[in-house]
């Protein structure tokens, strides 16, 4: 009787799902019906008894059922309680994760500027004329990142534009500003080969200067400013860049326009007097005569005959009396005429270049002109 009551009114399952501390009041339970049951045996009715142990049961019940609800209650809880934690644990993990981020990000962009002030700091060092220490210029180098080599050669870009495509290109440039421009270092470890230098630069106008030990960098770049100057860029096919090394009589010869003005009027004083042709034609011939060392040669360079070149000699021998026979007058005579002439070549370059930048902007406007005259003549 007692297993079929406890069975139908599903005792048995719920003492099953029990948790292990709650099986002895439960077994205390059992016991306390099992006696009621025995007692009302003897002194009751049945019917007394299975009041009694439906009662008992029910109560059984009730209680159980208030503590799985409880403990569900307490499981609810307890997994909000543990998603808030999950929760909070995700937050800071994502933000512990930004922050380190953050920090690497923010640690990457102060060692480029530390780097690029590092850069600056040696750019203005190696150009500076005041000489500077060994060991400062190791320090400054290992901050920067650019290894100290024997020799440098500047090159100055044809427009300020320039100077990063060109950095980009070339293997540890160095940039900087230099006279107000922006300009470039780069190692030269071969001064004799500078093909690949040429390669890499190839299709670009810069000036190049000549390779210099360390302590001569501010050479190589003055250098190559006067050469970009006495030589502009011209558009075309034939854009290259050009060399000190291939340049350096004439830039020795125009270092000071004054002072190469002051040769030539000094020198060629004796032609003052022609006509501007008769004495231009002159001082073709005597350079001719200078640079070749005779009228056969002079005629060949000139492309006339030598009795023409045998003739203009005998006016000159008239002008400069017996100074053509010193060799001190003769090299006198032609770094004169080599100074005029190359000064006549700069200012037909900087014409050239200014008439066709000229020609550049009237063609750009031209069009706009027209249409403004075609409207206000009402065609």
């Amino acid at each position: 009787m007692e297993e079929a009551l406890l069975t139908v009114l599903g005792y048995q399952d719920q003492h099953r799902e029990q948790a292990p501390d709650e099986h002895d009041v439960h077994a205390e339970s059992e016991d306390e019906i099992e006696n009621q049951i025995e007692v009302e045996s003897r002194f009751g009715s049945k019917v007394e008894v299975g009041t009694a142990a439906r009662a008992a049961v029910r109560a059984e019940c009730e209680v159980t059922h208030e503590g799985r609800r409880e403990g569900l209650r307490e499981v609810r809880n307890e997994a909000r309680n543990e998603g808030r934690r999950e929760a909070l644990r995700e937050v800071r993990n994502e933000g512990l994760r930004e922050a380190r981020h953050t920090s690497r990000h923010e640690s990457r962009h102060d060692s480029v500027r530390e780097m690029d002030r590092a850069r600056h700091d040696l750019f203005r060092t190696l150009t500076d004329d005041r000489d500077a220490s060994d060991m400062s210029l190791s320090e400054l180098a290992e901050a920067a990142g650019w290894p100290l080599p024997l020799a440098v050669r500047a090159i100055v870009p044809a427009t300020p534009g320039e100077t990063q495509q060109l950095a980009a290109v070339l293997d540890h440039a160095l940039v900087g500003m230099f006279a107000g421009r922006p300009c470039l270092l780069v190692p030269s470890a071969d001064p004799d080969n500078r093909a690949p230098l040429e390669n890499l630069l190839r299709g670009r106008f810069a000036a190049v200067g000549h390779a210099v030990p360390l302590r001569d960098t501010a050479s190589s770049l003055r250098w190559a400013l006067r050469l970009a100057a006495l030589t502009p860029a011209r558009p075309g096919l034939e854009v290259r860049p050009v060399f000190v090394d291939d340049h350096l009589s004439t830039l020795l010869l125009l270092q000071d326009e004054p002072l190469a003005h002051a040769l030539a009027a000094r020198w060629l004083r004796p032609l003052a007097d022609l006509t501007p042709r008769q004495s231009e034609r002159l001082e073709v011939t005597l350079l001719a005569w200078l640079e070749g060392g005779g009228a056969p040669e002079a005629a060949k360079a000139l492309s006339v005959h030598p009795q023409t070149v045998r003739y203009r000699m005998r006016q000159l021998e008239k002008l400069f009396g017996t100074g053509l026979r010193d060799p001190r007058t003769r090299f006198e005579l032609e770094m004169a005429l080599r100074s005029r002439r190359l000064m006549a070549q700069v200012r037909r370059q900087h014409s050239r270049v200014g008439r066709r930048a000229a020609r550049v902007i009237q063609a750009d406007f031209t069009p706009m002109v027209v249409g403004r005259m075609a409207r206000v003549n009402g065609l």
